[in-house]
Formats: structure tokens, sequence, C-alpha cells
């Protein structure tokens, strides 16, 4: 498919025309559909990545075609149009997923921005679908799942980074994920036939890194008692991780700089060197500008090894990410113990999260296999999740809340939100005040206020 390709969904012809004339002169090559099903059996016969529809349409409405796609087409984009005020139709369109909205009457410098900016999401999105899918088979893709452009773009990066044989550098905490990125980047190169070696600077004694990663000849010290090759042989034509790189000694850094820089090593103990190919790439969550200016780690060969870099954003960065983290892992997970019928419900998400995540994906691991293997029952309540979890209640930043560039009502949001709780509990309003964390008569006052008592039951009828 060609990567500009975009479908504009309108009946009114002449200003479906406008749009077509405005895209073309942005460079985008523009098809056209009068309404949902003709739109429907376009997308049927071919790919296109984003899709612009009015909301409002005879027959099949914007919204109707929207949720048509995002079920059918889950790789498209959709956009859509709705009149100018209506903020209620727009957050129900983003509820249902569309990437964007925009409102008539129509800004042609703003309507090229938000193209421009979907088409970009899903160029960046193919670009790194074939990472993702080697992931995905070799080592389990969920720990570093998620669509935050955060991320996507360390994707990306790592992606383009995997076809050439430059050094890697990957940053980021503890338990984010950095050696299976590095394991993407070797299975996604020319290398992957060939070995990737992982060894821990962090965690063998000083005293036997230097056999562990350059190997040593017979009799070098005592118990030598044969030739071992080392970590770093046995990577010959294929790919070393270094992890916690920061924890290498500084005598040993040096050996390291002439084996990027020469391609050589020297064995314990040997009288001649050792020709090896093989691709570095180094991990640390350690700030490596700082040891450097402490004199604990090599200005040189930090330079070696940031060619290129890779910063792993925390989970708490990447918070809309943790929703699809959590059922990825619960499927995973209860599968492993044994648990299939165990079902975890979409309302404790929140909850999830609401919480820093110092830990990051594998503290985040750890409380869902907690979860299955203690939970009684068929279903994860609240009160199975942690304290730590139940402590405070899901801020609106966990309710995903788009705010449109305009402006939006306070008391629209809050209006909403009372009558989307008394609908969760058909009505019942001492269900929706706790649920509110409200008392009962200030849900009364505010429904009197918003005239939600009629008109809410009117609504829920409807």
């Amino acid at each position: 498919m060609n990567r500009r390709t975009i479908l504009i969904v309108d009946d009114d012809q002449s200003l479906r025309r406008v749009m077509e004339m405005q895209l073309e002169e942005i460079g985008c090559q523009v098809l056209a559909a009068a309404s949902g099903p003709e739109a429907l059996e376009m997308l049927a016969s071919r790919a296109v990545p984003v899709v612009l529809t009015d909301l409002k349409m005879p027959g099949m409405s914007g919204l109707e075609l929207l949720h048509r796609i995002h079920k059918e087409h889950p790789e498209t984009a959709v956009l859509v149009i709705t009149a100018y005020g209506t903020v209620e139709s727009a957050v129900a369109a983003m509820r249902e997923g569309a990437y964007d909205y925009l409102t008539k009457p129509l800004d042609y410098s703003q309507l090229a921005i938000v193209v421009n900016r979907a088409l970009e999401h899903q160029e960046l999105v193919e670009e790194v679908r074939h990472l993702r899918a080697t992931l995905d088979r070799k080592y389990g893709f969920e720990s570093i799942i998620g669509k935050s452009p955060k991320l996507l773009h360390v994707l990306d990066v790592a992606a383009r980074a995997a076809q050439s044989n430059s050094t890697v550098l990957i940053r980021g905490e503890t338990g984010t994920g950095k050696e299976l990125l590095a394991k993407a980047i070797h299975w996604n190169s020319r290398r992957k036939d060939k070995p990737f070696v992982t060894i821990n600077c962090g965690a063998i004694p000083k005293d036997l890194l230097e056999s562990e990663l350059f190997g040593y000849r017979k009799g070098s010290f005592t118990g030598a008692l044969a030739h071992k090759p080392g970590k770093v042989e046995i990577a010959d034509r294929g790919t070393l991780f270094l992890d916690e790189i920061g924890e290498l000694p500084t005598e040993l850094q040096v050996k390291l700089l002439r084996l990027i820089q020469e391609g050589q090593i020297d064995k314990v103990g040997a009288t001649n060197t050792v020709d090896v190919d093989v691709r570095i790439i180094a991990a640390t969550h350690r700030n490596l500008e700082s040891m450097i200016e402490d004199a604990a780690f090599r200005q040189d060969l930090y330079y070696r090894l940031a060619v290129i870099t890779l910063e792993l954003p925390p989970l708490r960065d990447r918070t809309d990410d943790i929703p699809e983290l959590v059922q990825n892992l619960f499927v995973k997970l209860k599968a492993r113990q044994e648990r299939n019928d165990l079902c975890l419900d979409s309302s404790l998400l929140p909850y999830f999260c609401n919480y820093s995540w110092p830990g990051n994906v594998r503290e985040l691991e750890n409380v869902v296999e907690r979860l299955i293997v203690l939970t009684t029952g068929d279903r994860v309540k609240l009160a199975d999740l942690p304290d730590f979890l139940r402590a405070e209640r899901p801020v609106l930043e966990a309710l995903h809340l788009d705010l449109p560039p305009q402006g939006i009502s306070l008391e629209g949001v809050e209006k909403e939100l009372i009558l989307r709780s008394l609908m969760k509990f058909d009505w019942n309003q001492s269900q929706a005040a706790r649920y509110l964390d409200i008392s009962r008569r200030t849900l009364i006052y505010r429904m009197e206020k918003y005239g939600l008592v009629a008109a809410g039951r009117d609504h829920q009828e409807a």
C-alpha cells in the first residue's frame, strides 16, 4: 500500500472534493467514498493506512463506520469530523478508538497537520511491525508491548539499527526490557543465524570476569586445567550483549575498547592475540556520564559504545500501555499456571494505571503472576489486588480522557461521569455514589443540578 494513502468518507460531495484537493497538495494519494458501506467495500479490497470520516451521515453513521473499521481493519487509523461544539460525539469517537478528530468548519491548515501526524504514526507502526513480530515469536514481546510514542520511537530506531553492525547502548531503568530489546535487534539483523551471547558484568566477581569474557589458556593460573574460550569467542560472527556495562572494571574497559576498535582479544595466559568478529550491544541503568566525571568509566569507551543509543522509557512514562500490558501478561501467565478459566475484569485496570511501578514491567509481571496464583474463584476481584494498588482510587488520567485543543466544559465532563456511573449500576444511587467516592446526598444534588433524574432514564431507554 502507498504509505500516504487516505480514504475520505463524506456524503457532502463539494466538501469531499475540497478535502481531496487540499490533501493532494500535501502529497497524499486520496480515495473517496460517499457512505460507510462504500468505504467498507473499498477497505475490503485494499489496505489504507488512514480513513477520514464525517460522523453525521445518512444510513451508517461515522461512529458505526469507526466501530466496523476498528473491528475489521485494526491496522487502519481513523480521523473523525464532527460539528463544532459537540464535544460529546468527539469523546465517544475517541472512546471507540479514533486516532484524532477535527471540527467543522474545517481549518485546512489544521487538517494537513492532523493528517500528516496520523500518516507519520502509521509509518512508524509499520516500520516496527517486523521487529515486533520477531520479539513475539522469539522472546515474548508482551514484556515491552505498547503503542506509546516514546516506545514506538525506540523500536523504530532499533529496527533500523538492527540492519547495521554499529555498537548499540541501551539505557533504561531495571525491568524495562533491555535484554529483550537487545535480542530483538540481534534476531532482526544479518547475524541472526549466529550466536547471541549474554554476560552480566555486575553478576560475575571482578577477578573472574576477564577469563569469562576473553577465555584462558591451560596452565595460565591454578585450576586452569584446559583451554577455555571466553564469551567473546563464543559470540564470534554473532552478537555479544554486555548487560550492566557500568559495572565493568576500568582495567577491563581498555581490553573491551581494543575489541571494538581492532576486533582482537588477549586470552589470559596467551602470548598471541585472537581475531574475532562480534557486534556489541551494551545496556545499563546507570548514569555513565557521571561515572566518566568520577573517572569510573572511560570516555573513549563510552563514545565507542554509544554510536546508537536507545532509551527505554519507564512504565510510569507510558501509562497508556499498562492496560494492554496487564491483559497480555494475564493471558500468558494464567496459561503457565494452568488457570485458563480465570478472568480479570477490565474495571480493575485503572488501579494498575494509578501506580508508578518503580520496578517497571518486571514488577508488573510479578504482581500479575501473584494475582493468578493467589486468587480464589474464577474472577479477580478488587479485594484480590495488592494493598498498594487499592490505596488510591484511580485518577482522571487513568480514564484516558483526551482533552480537545479548543477547550472543554468542566460541568459537561462532570455530568457525563455522573451519567455513566448511574448507568453502570442501573441507576442505583448508593452504588453510583460509592463508585464516585461521594455521598448519596451529594450525588442527588448533582443529579438535580444537571437534570439527570428524568433525562437520564430517557437517555438509558433510548
